[in-house]
């Protein structure tokens, strides 16, 4: 791959954009606790990526509860999360330079995620960063989301990109076989504790933080 070749990078937000992957996994870890499910924080790390109402989904099909509702428990769990990231949320290693960088070489910028928009809004909000993007795509009103590469797909469809000439990062193998799915260019930047994991071969390149990015586009 070379800075040629790629036209677009479409960045994922939770993980790669700002460190919000602690406090969903917190915040799943407690509301689902309270409601009864046998979970971990380490249990609930294997459903990263997935989007909200999957996630409780596949929890409550692992150990249901009462007076199922998805939409009340997802709903709980968003603006929890939103709201700490107003309050306390830090954007991810080399964001602002990654963007730059994006900018410098002409390149288009976009999102593509799978938080709802009442959580896009609070991060790029708290990392004022917005306008920044010409293209933000969520999968909260898609049949399905991450791995499923329609997002993806919907993000290069409105930056006017060939997918193939796409450049996506992502810190989650969900999101990351997503992007696979879409015929993408990826770039994998794991949690430290989980660069480790051979599962992340799949991804073109793989690096510690969006510092590295450059190197990746050449």
């Amino acid at each position: 791959m070379t800075a040629l070749s790629i036209q677009a990078v479409i960045f994922d937000m939770d993980g790669v954009l700002i460190d919000s992957e602690p406090v969903w996994q917190r915040v799943e870890y407690e509301v689902l606790a309270a409601l009864g499910v046998p979970v971990t924080l380490e249990l609930i790390r294997q459903t990263t990526g997935l989007r909200i109402d999957q996630c409780v989904d596949y929890w409550y099909h692992k150990s249901p509860w009462t007076d199922y509702d998805n939409a009340k428990v997802s709903r709980e769990i968003v603006e929890r999360v939103a709201a700490e990231i107003l309050s306390t949320g830090e954007a991810m290693e080399g964001v602002k330079e990654a963007i730059e960088y994006c900018k410098s070489k002409g390149l288009k910028i976009g999102l593509a995620t799978s938080s709802p928009r009442l959580l896009i809004d609070a991060v790029l909000t708290k990392l004022e960063v917005k306008r920044e993007f010409m293209a933000i795509e969520s999968a909260e009103l898609l049949i399905y989301g991450k791995p499923h590469p329609e997002v993806y797909l919907n993000c290069a469809a409105a930056l006017g990109v060939d997918p193939r000439y796409c450049l996506a990062i992502e810190d989650s193998f969900n999101g990351l076989v997503a992007a696979r799915a879409a015929n993408m260019q990826t770039l994998a930047i794991p949690a430290e504790e989980l660069r480790g994991d051979a599962k992340w071969a799949i991804a073109h390149h793989q690096k510690d933080s969006l510092f590295a990015l450059h190197e990746v586009l050449g």
